[in-house]
């Protein structure tokens, strides 16, 4: 572990944070309970998070969990106690999870999820709102809070983007669990690896970002993404032509310019 951990992280029941190589890896680490989700997890996941944002000696971030279930979604004991909310507490707890989604979605870093079993409700959601995804083939996804009678809210607004409505429609409605490949071809993960060389193949995929792409540009990148959706056509224009324009004027530009016509190989 290169980096010296707060106290705060330190003090993690749930979650484990080290940063290596450049890559700050974030681990769920319930796996008794089959890394569920509740509200102390996500606070946890957020402070995580957080960290790893501000870690200077971080370039890109992995989420990843311990056990053989990457997650299960909520918490049984929690969903039971949900119970007994009112609609003042069930607001602030989904808004609690709202925040954990829209941080990942928007962080300045690039999120790797690395999904070595099944990701479900919840958890499906933590490897979809990831931006990039590998999973091991025998790795199950599914939304299947409608057999509850619940819906899956949050997620449906990050899905709607990632794999359109049709997609979104097939997954939520039904509430089918679909193998690994099916959530490949829908666009939901974005690679397959073996049980056996996922850890390798995600680290090794982690360190080619790092060496070869500058920081700032994948940080400007993401937010152009993010934030392109939401604009109309001649506005949403604009703005990628305005991104254009302070890239070219950044030190980032100047330098990938300059090695790329005297033919050196740039270090990032």
């Amino acid at each position: 572990m290169e980096n010296l951990l707060t106290p705060e992280l330190e003090a993690l029941r749930y979650i484990r944070y080290e940063a290596q190589d450049r890559i700050g890896y974030i681990t769920l680490n319930r796996p008794d309970k089959r890394n569920a989700l509740n509200a102390d997890v996500v606070t946890e996941l957020k402070q995580a998070f957080d960290y790893a944002e501000d870690d200077e000696s971080v370039k890109v971030i992995v989420l990843r969990a311990a056990g053989d279930v990457f997650c299960a979604g909520a918490d049984l004991a929690y969903i039971q106690d949900l119970q007994g909310f009112g609609y003042t507490d069930n607001l602030e707890d989904s808004t609690h999870l709202m925040q954990l989604f829209h941080q990942i979605y928007t962080l300045k870093k690039v999120v790797i999820g690395q999904v070595q079993g099944h990701a479900l409700a919840g958890g499906c959601g933590l490897a979809a709102i990831c931006d990039l995804t590998f999973a091991v083939p025998e790795a199950k996804f599914g939304y299947t809070e409608v057999k509850i009678g619940f819906i899956p809210a949050i997620v449906s607004v990050f899905l709607l983007r990632k794999i359109g409505e049709a997609r979104t429609k097939q997954l939520l409605l039904s509430g089918d669990v679909v193998t690994a490949q099916t959530a490949l071809d829908m666009g939901l993960i974005t690679f397959l690896a073996s049980k056996e060389e996922l850890a390798a193949t995600v680290h090794a995929y982690a360190q080619r970002l790092c060496r070869e792409n500058s920081a700032q540009s994948m940080e400007v990148t993401k937010e152009m993404l993010a934030r392109l959706p939401e604009l109309p056509l001649e506005e949403g224009l604009r703005y990628a032509a305005q991104r254009n324009a302070e890239a070219r004027g950044s030190e980032d530009c100047r330098k990938g310019i300059a090695a790329f016509l005297n033919k050196e190989k740039i270090g990032w």
